[in-house]
């Protein structure tokens, strides 16, 4: 039985008044795991696979909206979902802010498909050997906002390639794996949201099943990325630069730059969602591994309050494990979902990961 059981005994004539005797509560010996479990409530195509979400950013409530996409992925699509979180080591709470723990990464293991959501990660080797021993292993990738600069080993240099400071991968996982590192926001943060507009040649592309011009939509705004992007990328969609926050907001005008000339935000849009296949060369004890990367700069835990937001990354989790993606995949929210605005220092506090 979960909690604590309850003894009350009534004791006639035991003292001068016969007195009732309760005796206090036992607390629940077992630990609180760490992390949060989904077993599927139903058949369906995700049925005997798993995924491990790996989520940890400080502004962009990554703890909130990555719970909600693993409950509709396990509910609605038969998947095995586990959401790991930032947590702090004393209280076990989940803190975003922690940026040096982790637990629960050694779930990657068996794990069919990493979705990551984190920013600047610094964490104890323990604790990062097994995402990048999934990494390499060849496993598919779903990864969002943040996630281009997921890691920033700056005390622990065991794994110092996989931080955006790297210099033996420059530009870290992000560059090195899922085609970008971290670069700078494009257009007003805070002010202007972002668009999703379908690249034309992308419209076939099996991820934009159910999804057109408008359906993604993300509060945050848009991040730069170098153009042209690397050769064995597939742009999906690119971001166009609102004048506001709200969906139907207008395009962001021309602003002028401090050399007095007029910049257009919107040409060019950058991409914000594309794929590509990293491929790991042959190596002592390995053969060759290919790595198929979806990869996203939307991530707002509200931009999840809008359907063609939910779809990109259920159809995403489909494409990265070679299923057959839905002509109209179903992303009906699963209750309750009332996500935090993005924000540094505004994570709901007092929460353990079974509590979100």
């Amino acid at each position: 039985m979960i909690g604590f059981l309850v003894v009350v005994a009534a004791l006639a004539g035991s003292g001068p008044t016969g007195a009732r005797l309760t005796v206090d509560p036992a607390p629940d010996s077992r630990p609180i795991v760490p992390w949060l479990e989904l077993s599927p409530s139903s058949d369906g195509p995700g049925a005997g696979r798993r995924i491990v979400f790996v989520t940890g950013d400080e502004e962009y409530r990554s703890e909130e909206s990555m719970p909600q996409v693993a409950r509709m992925l396990s509910r609605h699509h038969g998947f095995h979902c586990t959401v790991l979180f930032a947590v702090d080591p004393k209280s076990g709470e989940v803190d975003p802010g922690i940026q040096t723990n982790l637990p629960g990464t050694e779930r990657l293991a068996s794990a069919d498909l990493m979705v990551i959501f984190t920013r600047f990660r610094d964490l104890p080797d323990a604790q990062m050997k097994p995402i990048v021993d999934y990494v390499e292993s060849g496993r598919p990738i779903v990864a969002l906002r943040t996630a281009t600069h997921a890691f920033d080993c700056r005390e622990r240099k065991t794994f110092e390639r996989y931080g955006w400071r790297s210099e033996s991968w420059p530009g870290g996982f992000g560059r090195h794996v899922l085609g970008e590192t971290w670069i700078a926001h494009h257009g007003k943060h805070g002010e202007q949201s972002c668009r999703g507009v379908v690249v034309p040649s992308a419209k076939s592309h099996p991820i934009l099943r159910g999804i057109g011009d408008g359906d993604v939509w993300d509060p945050a705004d848009v991040y730069a990325v170098r153009l042209p992007m690397l050769p064995d990328i597939t742009p999906l969609l690119r971001g166009e630069v609102l004048d506001g926050m709200a969906p139907d907001a207008p395009p962001a005008p021309p602003v002028e730059t401090p050399q007095g000339e007029a910049r257009d935000p919107n040409d060019p849009t950058m991409p914000i969602a594309w794929t590509r296949e990293v491929v790991w060369p042959k190596d002592e004890s390995r053969s060759e591994r290919r790595t198929r990367v979806f990869a996203t700069t939307i991530g707002a835990s509200q931009a999840f309050r809008r359907e063609g937001s939910r779809r990109l990354i259920v159809n995403a989790c489909y494409w990265a494990l070679g299923l057959e993606v839905p002509e109209r995949a179903k992303v009906d929210i699963v209750e309750p979902f009332d996500p935090t605005p993005f924000g540094f220092g505004k994570h709901r506090r007092g929460l353990r990961p079974h509590e979100h």
